[in-house]
C-alpha cells in the first residue's frame, strides 16, 4: 500500500492528525522538520501559542521570502512571523519553560520508538552529530509527548521492541502519529510502561500490515477507528 502514498501526502496525513491533539490555549513546542507541518492544520477556532526553544513564544507562519527580517528565526534557523501577544526572551528563559512543566505538548520526530515510549531521534551511530540540543529537556519537561514519523524508513523498521539507538529520553513518548496509524503508550497505575495500543488505523491499511512493520507486540483498542487521510 505504502506505493500509494506520496512523500507529501504522508506528511500531510500525519500532520493533520497530530494538529487535532491541542486544545485552546495550549503552549506547544514543534521539533525540526516534519513537526513543523502541523501548524498548517490547526483549526482558526483553536487558539495555540507556538515556541521555539531558541527563545520566542509566539511563533508564526513562514516570513515572506521578499520581505525577510533575518532577527526572527525558529530553532531551525527558519525565518518566521510572530503573532499578537509574542514575546522574546534568552535561552535560559526557554530551557526554564521547557524543564519547568510549562509546555503542554511537544511535537517530535524520531528515528527510533519502542514498546516502552522510550524515544531515539539525535544520533545515530558512525555518522557526525553536533548534538541532540533541547529534545531531551522538551521530552522530559512536556505535558504530552508527540511522536511523528514515517511508519518506516527505507525498509527500515522504527517502531521496535527496544530501542537500539541513543536514547533522548526513556518512558516519557505518550503518542505516536505515523502515516499507517496511531499507537498510545500504556502506562500501568505505578506509571511503568505497558505496551502500545493501537487506537487509530489508515483505512488504506490493514491490522496485518501493521504488525509486519511494527518491531513490537502491541494491543488494539475495543474502540479501533478511521485515521482522517
Amino acid at each position: 500500500m505504502m506505493e500509494l502514498l506520496s512523500k507529501e501526502k504522508i506528511r500531510e496525513i500525519i500532520a493533520k492528525r497530530a494538529a487535532k491533539e491541542f486544545k485552546d490555549g495550549d503552549v506547544v513546542t514543534l521539533g525540526i522538520g516534519l513537526p513543523t507541518e502541523v501548524t498548517k492544520y490547526i483549526p482558526p477556532s483553536t487558539k495555540v501559542m507556538f515556541q521555539s526553544e531558541n527563545g520566542l513564544l509566539g511563533v508564526g507562519k513562514n516570513q515572506d521570502i521578499d520581505n525577510i527580517d533575518e532577527r526572527v528565526i525558529n530553532a531551525g534557523g527558519g525565518y518566521v512571523e510572530t503573532v499578537e501577544g509574542a514575546c522574546f526572551y534568552d535561552s535560559q528563559m526557554a530551557f526554564i519553560l521547557m524543564r519547568g512543566g510549562h509546555i503542554d505538548a511537544t511535537v517530535l520526530g524520531a528515528l527510533q520508538v519502542d514498546s516502552e515510549g522510550n524515544l531515539a531521534n539525535w544520533s545515530v551511530p558512525n555518522k557526525f552529530t553536533p548534538g541532540m540540543g533541547g529534545a531531551m529537556d522538551l521530552v522530559v519537561g512536556a505535558k504530552k509527548v508527540i511522536v511523528v514519523m514515517e511508519h518506516t524508513s527505507k525498509g527500515q523498521i522504527k517502531i521496535v521492541e527496544k530501542c537500539n539507538l541513543p536514547l533522548t529520553a526513556s518512558c516519557e513518548v505518550n503518542l505516536i502519529i505515523t502515516e499507517k496509524c496511531v499507537f498510545r503508550v500504556l502506562k500501568n497505575s505505578d506509571g511503568t510502561p505497558d505496551g502500545l495500543l493501537l487506537e487509530e488505523i489508515n483505512p488504506m491499511f490493514t491490522v496485518d500490515d501493521i504488525k509486519k512493520t511494527t518491531g513490537c507486540d502491541f494491543k488494539i483498542s475495543e474502540k479501533l477507528v478511521e485515521m482522517e487521510v
